[in-house]
C-alpha cells in the first residue's frame, strides 16, 4: 500500500488527461503534490500510432509532467461499458493509490469512451468507499471528484490558472506525435480531427477560460463535491 496520492486522474486513452488538465497536473506537481494518471485502455483502436508507440508517448509525457505514477488498466478501447467488472477494476485502482481527489472526463463529449470513462469512475469512487465491497481491500473515501473537459466545454464550476506552467502542458501534448502530427509524407498515418489543428483549438479554449479569470491560460472543471481548500484548485 502506498502513502496515498493527492490527485488521481483517469482517462480513457493516453493523452486525455494532458488535453483536459495538463496544466493543472503540472501546477500541482510543481507545488509538491503527488499526482498519478490511470489510462483505462491501450488505445488499440486509434487510427494513428500503435499500442507500443502510444505507450512510449505516454511515458514521455509522464516524464514531462513529473507524474508520481502512470498506470494502464488494459480495458478494451471502444469497449468501455458501465459494467460491474470495469467498475471494479477502477475501484481497485482507487483503493491501491488512495487519492484525496479524483478526476475524470466530463459526461458530455463527442467521444463515447470519454463519456463512459467518467461514468465508470463515478461509480467506482462510490464503490471504493463501501467497506463490504471487496472487503479484502481497505475502503477509500475520496474527498473530492472533478470532471475535466476534452472535446466539449460546459460552464465550469471552477477554473485553475495554469499560465505559469502552460509550456509544460504544450510539451506533454507534443509527446503524442502519432496523434497530433500532420500525416503528410507519412505512409502509416491518416487524417483525423486530432491532426488538423486540434492542439491549436485546445490552446484557444484555455485562452478563453483564462480571459474569464483575467489570466493568460486556465483549465475548467465541473465539481461533484466541494473543492478541497488544501489543494491549489
Amino acid at each position: 500500500m502506498t502513502d496515498g496520492i493527492d490527485l488521481l486522474v483517469f482517462g480513457a486513452h493516453a493523452d486525455d488527461a494532458e488535453i483536459g488538465m495538463g496544466g493543472t497536473i503540472a501546477k500541482h506537481v510543481q507545488a509538491g503534490y503527488r499526482v498519478a494518471v490511470c489510462d483505462l485502455t491501450r488505445s488499440e483502436m486509434s487510427s494513428n500510432g500503435t499500442v507500443e508507440r502510444r505507450q512510449g508517448e505516454a511515458e514521455a509525457a509522464s516524464r514531462v509532467l513529473g507524474l508520481t505514477e502512470r498506470s494502464n488498466l488494459g480495458l478494451p478501447d471502444r469497449g468501455l461499458f458501465v459494467s460491474a467488472e470495469q467498475i471494479e477494476a477502477v475501484a481497485m485502482e482507487i483503493r491501491r493509490l488512495r487519492p484525496r481527489a479524483v478526476f475524470a472526463p466530463y459526461h458530455i463529449d463527442r467521444h463515447p469512451d470519454h463519456v463512459r470513462c467518467g461514468q465508470i469512475v463515478t461509480e467506482a469512487v462510490f464503490n471504493a468507499k463501501l467497506r463490504r465491497y471487496r472487503p479484502d481491500r481497505e475502503a477509500v473515501n475520496v474527498e473530492s471528484v472533478y470532471y475535466y473537459y476534452i472535446n466539449d466545454v460546459a460552464e465550469p464550476d471552477l477554473m485553475v490558472d495554469v499560465s505559469e506552467c502552460y509550456d509544460i502542458k504544450r510539451k506533454a501534448l507534443l509527446a503524442y506525435e502519432s496523434q497530433f502530427e500532420s500525416p503528410v509524407g507519412r505512409e502509416d498515418a491518416v487524417w483525423t480531427p486530432l491532426n488538423q489543428g486540434y492542439l491549436e483549438r485546445v490552446e484557444a479554449r484555455d485562452r478563453v477560460l483564462g480571459m474569464r479569470r483575467q489570466v493568460a491560460f486556465a483549465e475548467g472543471f465541473a465539481a461533484k463535491l466541494p473543492p478541497m481548500p488544501a489543494l491549489l484548485l
